[in-house]
């Protein structure tokens, strides 16, 4: 287990947009991307899953009632010091197929673990 790094300041954020039903060597795709964060040592990763949403396609992606499967929109947002996420970044575009990859200045203003049982 990694120990906590002080992650104060400016970083960067990175963020992939990808859908949720896209596979990766077998695995979700996003869970793929956040596996590869951690091996990468970055502070920490995020996955987040939209209601809806449309891409490069124009096709909109939402969660209605009456189907029982969807494809909805899924962010894995990833931010840590500038060289670990350009490295992480050359890592998602080989990752994602289809999908948006963004990389965003951001200001830190705290980073703490919680304890852990």
């Amino acid at each position: 287990m990694t120990m906590a790094r002080d992650l104060i300041g400016p970083a960067k954020r990175l963020m992939a947009y990808v859908s949720e039903n896209e596979r990766y060597e077998g695995k979700p795709l996003y869970s793929a991307l956040v596996d590869q964060a951690r091996k990468s040592g970055c502070g920490g990763a995020t996955v987040l899953r939209g209601i809806e949403g449309f891409g490069a396609t124009s096709v909109i992606h939402a969660e209605h009632l009456l189907r029982m499967s969807s494809d909805l929109p899924v962010v894995v947002c990833v931010i840590d010091e500038e060289h670990r996420i350009a490295a992480l970044a050359e890592v998602f575009g080989a990752m994602v197929g289809d999908g948006l990859i963004t990389i965003e200045d951001v200001i830190v203003l705290a980073y703490r673990g919680g304890k852990t049982v």
